[in-house]
């Protein structure tokens, strides 16, 4: 065999040899990159899942039975009497001054249930959403069974539209004001019910309730007047 053609077979061979560690070389490469592909993708599953553990909404004590309500109280009453407010509105305020010995007197006789939807349509009419935390510290009143004193207070306190509202601060002290303690102080701090009442306000449209005060006795729209609501609670005792 000549020199020439021993020397192509030995290039040959080298060849084929480099040839095979660049294959081992690719796969190697291919095989990392996928390992890091799928410990990236492992990272931002539990990234998302995390987030999403963090921002579910957490229902408060003494939600209504669908979870986007508070029971005010009158557990068990003849009519079912649900109230959407914003605790920046000012015709709600008008309502609640006006109705609220009425609702009181329905309760305590066991003649409607009362339950309150606490919504933040009206954030923009403040600079520091100032719907969005008194909803939430509401949620904190009703897990202290002080809802309704707290709602009531809150409204007599209600600020202008237009300014910040009132802050954290004003909030837990007008809390304090009613019985509420060191628990719905830190409750109001953590903002924990923020997120609850997004999940409020997004119900609340989805049902059709485009302003407040919105009423519905035993699930039926009815005007936001004393008459208007004990005429249809009286229709259904």
């Amino acid at each position: 065999m000549s020199s020439r053609v021993k020397s192509k077979q030995a290039n040959q061979v080298v060849r084929a040899q480099l040839a095979r560690e660049e294959r081992k070389r690719r796969l190697r490469m291919i095989t990392l990159i996928a390992g890091a592909l799928i410990v990236i993708a492992g990272f931002i599953g539990w990234g998302i899942a995390s987030a999403q553990r963090s921002t579910k909404a957490q229902t408060p004590t003494g939600a209504s039975s669908d979870g986007v309500g508070l029971i005010v109280g009158g557990n068990g009453g003849k009519a079912k009497v649900e109230l959407y407010v914003d605790f920046m509105c000012p015709h709600c305020k008008t309502f609640e001054e006006s109705a609220a010995g009425t609702l009181d007197e329905m309760m305590s006789s066991g003649r409607a249930e009362v339950i309150m939807h606490p919504v933040a349509y009206l954030d923009d009419a403040s600079t520091t959403d100032f719907s969005t935390r008194a909803s939430a510290a509401a949620a904190c009143a009703s897990d202290g069974g002080k809802l309704n004193e707290f709602s009531k207070a809150l409204f007599a306190q209600q600020p202008a539209e237009g300014g910040p509202g009132l802050s954290d601060a004003e909030l837990i002290t007008i809390g304090r004001g009613v019985g509420l303690g060191d628990d719905f102080a830190q409750c109001v701090s953590d903002k924990k019910y923020v997120t609850w009442v997004s999940k409020v306000t997004n119900a609340a449209s989805e049902r059709g309730v485009r302003g407040t005060p919105t009423v519905y006795v035993d699930g039926k729209a009815v005007e936001a007047t004393v008459q208007a609501l004990t005429a249809a609670v009286n229709a259904a005792q």
